[in-house]
């Protein structure tokens, strides 16, 4: 079996457990702070990543809420200052966990030579902190966050992906994304890559059609199940750089 030349991995609800009990209370936090009646309950909060990044999520519920729109960019700017900084410090602290599975598969592609990256829009003051705390930053050839793209190239724009494939210097022809969400998958097959989905409780009810596999968890520790594409593409329950080989055999 042919493994990839590097595989991209995002970052939230991808590699780290980060969004309902990570940049949910930090959000809720800081809407505090700020002396706002608002709380993103778990719900409530993953209706608002159908929007990415956090700047343009505050900004749009602001707007909602019915702040006037020159209100509502500097609030959210405001609030996302310091949102951020609370995220970060929980990072720092680890309280923000990796998912079941990620640190394992991170390992066994580097223990088989496959270069690892990062692919998120997600900011580097708190991107570059949580990676290190989890895995190490060292495991990662390149890491490309949002400070690597314009304002509105946030996923599902494909931009960030290019940039990591400039960097790897390889192509979507031998390179496999690793992603959890519709608007991650999207931007993968914007870039023409093959793409693996792990979903997480709130993508799970996402259309994912255009992934070529989609599974329910990394495995080992626990098991995996595939929920769409080749059945057999787990190893002992796992996902294992075999099983980013079977991706990039079987891309769209």
């Amino acid at each position: 079996m042919k493994l990839p030349a590097a595989v991209i991995f995002d970052v939230d609800g991808t590699l780290a457990d980060s969004e309902r009990d990570g940049h949910r209370p930090a959000f809720n936090q800081a809407f505090a702070e700020a002396g706002l009646p608002y709380i993103w309950s778990v719900a409530e909060y993953g209706r608002r990543l159908a929007t990415t990044g956090g700047f343009r999520r505050l900004r749009g519920f602001l707007v909602e809420q019915g702040h006037p729109d020159d209100e509502a960019e500097e609030l959210a700017r405001q609030l996302h200052k310091r949102k951020t900084t609370l995220f970060r410090a929980a990072c720092e602290a680890g309280e923000v966990p990796s998912r079941a599975g990620a640190g394992r598969l991170i390992e066994q592609l580097g223990k088989a030579g496959v270069p690892v990256a990062v692919a998120t829009t997600g900011r580097r003051n708190w991107v570059a902190p949580l990676l290190d705390r989890l895995f190490g930053l060292d495991r990662f050839v390149h890491v490309l966050t949002g400070d690597d793209v314009g304002e509105g190239e946030a996923k599902p724009d494909p931009a960030v992906y290019v940039q990591a494939l400039h960097r790897l210097g390889t192509t979507p022809q031998d390179t496999v994304a690793v992603e959890d969400s519709r608007n991650g998958l999207d931007a993968a097959v914007a870039a023409e890559l093959p793409c693996l989905v792990v979903v997480n409780d709130y993508t799970v009810d996402q259309e994912l059609s255009a992934a070529t596999l989609v599974t329910d968890a990394f495995g080992g520790p626990g098991t995996a199940t595939v929920l769409a594409g080749a059945p057999d593409a787990l190893d002992g329950g796992m996902i294992t750089p075999a099983t980013l080989g079977l991706v990039l055999a079987g891309r769209h």
